[in-house]
């Protein structure tokens, strides 16, 4: 190779180089904007819903027996007599700095409150999480290898049930039959009165600190609570799973590709999972982020019949006693974990599928 054509190959080296580091940094900018433009949307909604719903923050806190005077300083303390853009900029100011108000509920700050509450439902909606991946995706890949033969109508069936059945009723039902009747689990609650001043909470997830304190007696009492809350809730997502799964490999499975490998003699195993399921795992991880952070918002009711103090629980009482500055917290915090996640699964699909890139 002369000098000129080993120069002109170095030169365009370079300018390819510099346009995918220039196509990368647009494409930064652009995700930026677009998390930038949706927290904003978030948090202007979570404002206007508040100033917008029938209750009266100052009324909340001071009684209805509150005399004129108390409540004008109130409205004062809490800046409800500025314009409304004032205290719109004051609201964003604040929530990016997390600062969500005090409870009315507890009387501590929402925040405190959200840190001590998340990590309960952090544990069982993963927990939950592992159940519904580790089921729903063989069971969505067995209905779909399987068409129209009764292994994919029951497969459907139980998703069904899943989609349908209300949580609240499979929740009851669960306790009156696996507790109440059998035995096999233990009582509501996260952890037993007796075990609950005694465990070193260092994570706030009580199966690793059980584990991390060696006390096992702990580890069975936590994990003999969090196994039917847990069912429970991945009941639903592997319903979600699964029917997605089967849905991504029946198009695999009627894609060319995989009639060559047929024809080539591969067997039924390694079409199914070496040819057809690597194709649609890049598509599975959004749903599986999705579905966990439905698990994270969605675990409410859950939460309230198995008397977990977590997240739905604090968010439930919050809305009964019209403690505003709880909901729009727990609001946020909702929609911070959806764009959280979305975020991350479009990191993965980059990482993972080189044609997204």
């Amino acid at each position: 190779m002369s000098a000129g054509d080993l120069a002109n190959s170095t030169s365009s080296n370079r300018s390819a180089s510099s346009m995918r580091w220039g196509s990368a940094a647009r494409e930064f900018l652009r995700t930026v904007a677009t998390v930038s433009v949706t927290i904003l949307g978030l948090l202007a909604l979570t404002f206007f819903i508040g100033r917008l719903l029938p209750l009266d923050p100052v009324l909340a806190i001071l009684g209805d027996d509150a005399s004129q005077e108390a409540y004008d300083r109130m409205v004062v303390k809490l800046g409800l007599d500025k314009p409304l853009w004032e205290q719109f900029i004051a609201y964003l100011w604040n929530s990016l700095h997390f600062d969500f108000g005090m409870s009315l509920t507890s009387g501590k700050p929402v925040t405190e409150d959200i840190l001590r509450v998340f990590p309960a439902t952090l544990e069982l909606a993963t927990v939950a999480m592992i159940l519904g991946t580790g089921l729903g995706i063989p069971l969505g890949v067995l209905a779909a290898a399987n068409r129209d033969t009764w292994i994919d109508q029951v497969v459907r069936v139980i998703s069904l049930i899943g989609y349908s059945a209300p949580i609240f009723w499979l929740g009851l039902l669960g306790l009156v039959v696996f507790y109440a009747g059998l035995g096999w689990v233990g009582a509501p609650g996260r952890i037993d009165i007796v075990y609950q001043y005694d465990l070193e909470t260092r994570t706030g997830l009580y199966l690793i600190d059980s584990l991390l304190a060696g006390r096992l007696d702990i580890f069975a009492d936590v994990f003999g609570r969090i196994v039917l809350p847990a069912s429970i809730l991945a009941y639903g997502a592997m319903a979600y799973i699964s029917r997605m799964t089967r849905s991504f490999m029946l198009e695999q499975l009627s894609q060319e590709y995989i009639i060559a490998a047929q024809a080539k003699g591969a067997s039924r195993l390694s079409v199914v999972w070496g040819h057809a399921f690597p194709n649609i795992a890049v598509q599975l991880v959004t749903v599986v982020a999705l579905s966990y952070a439905f698990l994270l918002e969605g675990a409410v009711l859950t939460e309230t019949v198995f008397a977990w103090p977590g997240f739905g629980r604090y968010l439930t009482t919050a809305l009964l006693r019209a403690d505003m500055n709880a909901v729009l917290g727990c609001t946020l915090i909702v929609g911070f974990i959806f764009i959280t996640l979305n975020l991350l699964s479009d990191v993965f699909y980059r990482v993972f599928d080189p044609r997204t890139r």
